[in-house]
């Protein structure tokens, strides 16, 4: 009980995340800091609700348990969708509320195996389920929707969402494939010219669409690079190549993009971000794996940009600086399984 029986009763024992002590940046001091690290969670706990009188009154408890191998995720509505492969399930932490809860349907749309959900502007989820080889569609409710896929035709590892088209990496065919968002009809494969070497695909993994500049990055697992192409799935360019030194790549995951059309890159084996500008140039790196206590990264798997949510982290910026946006990075192991981290502007 904090501070006593009574005063625990009343007032509940709040665990509210507080600002640290020591701020960790990157890139580290005396090079000018960009990024902060912010605040990580993984459980309703971490969520700063703390139990209040009604709970003990009413014996309410933690509604749900914490992640404990998460991949994908997905923030919409001030919520943040987590999906757990261990667990078979997706947590929904939200902000607002403080609290964290399960979507995980029943019935035609029960999910086997969530690897990564993908969250359209009006509330609409795509579920890529590789264990039941499809993508499941649910409404802003939750409700279930349809299956994209059937039986050894496709094995869905992330959807991407561009105008009226879906994007789905397909892990089965090497490739992605295109559908329409209302009709949900195959349209096309991206690379469409499957013998063409240049922009061809080993194991897609992630997607990202990168809106402004009209183009669709596709992280390669197996080619060790992230695969860039227009919306109609032209051929652009390659970011990277195999190896361990910064701008290369031994096991690329996560990928996403910010309003200026630079590229985040998860690497798995490094543990670390890595961020591209347009033309494929290296801009910086962070989250590195034993860099500090705070921040790091261990089996790092997706990252996500987020511009929606800010007034939620401010309080853990350090003096004197303001977020200009959030990036979530989602950690197979180690207890910081969902990390946050600002990007900083001066005030």
């Amino acid at each position: 009980m904090c501070g006593g029986l009574w005063l625990g009763l009343f007032t509940g024992c709040s665990t509210t995340p507080k600002a640290p002590k020591t701020y960790t940046f990157f890139p580290p001091s005396p090079d000018d800091p960009r990024i902060q690290f912010l605040t990580s969670f993984a459980s309703d706990a971490d969520m700063g609700r703390g139990r209040t009188f009604a709970d003990y009154i009413t014996g309410e408890q933690n509604p749900t348990q914490p992640l404990v191998k998460p991949y994908g995720l997905a923030i919409h509505n001030g919520k943040v969708f987590v999906c757990d492969t261990v667990g078979g399930n997706i947590e929904v932490f939200d902000l607002k509320k403080h609290r964290a809860s399960y979507f995980n349907p029943l019935g035609e749309g029960k999910v086997r195996l969530p690897i990564n959900i993908t969250i359209d502007q009006d509330g609409t989820r795509y579920v890529s389920d590789t264990g039941r080889s499809q993508v499941l569609v649910f409404n802003a409710d939750g409700n279930f929707v349809a299956a994209i896929g059937k039986k050894d035709e496709l094995k869905p590892s992330d959807v991407a969402i561009s105008g009226d088209r879906l994007y789905i990496a397909d892990l089965l065919d090497h490739c992605v494939k295109v559908y329409g968002k209302a009709d949900r009809k195959f349209l096309f494969s991206i690379p469409a010219d499957a013998k063409n070497t240049k922009g061809k695909l080993l194991s897609p993994t992630n997607l990202a669409v990168d809106q402004a500049g009209g183009r669709l990055l596709v992280s390669d697992t197996g080619a060790n690079g992230v695969q860039i192409y227009d919306l109609d799935g032209k051929y652009l360019r390659t970011i990277g190549r195999a190896g361990v030194a910064p701008g290369l790549f031994a096991r690329p995951k996560g990928v996403a993009v910010d309003h200026q059309g630079n590229a985040y890159v998860v690497d798995a084996a490094t543990q670390v971000v890595q961020i591209f500008d347009t033309e494929g140039r290296l801009l910086l790196f962070f989250a590195q794996a034993g860099a500090s206590a705070q921040g790091q990264v261990i089996l790092p798997a997706v990252v996500k940009v987020d511009y929606d949510n800010l007034s939620y982290f401010q309080k853990f910026v350090a003096p004197g600086r303001q977020l200009d946006y959030l990036i979530f990075v989602t950690s197979q192991f180690g207890p910081q399984k969902v990390s946050v981290y600002g990007f900083l502007k001066q005030k």
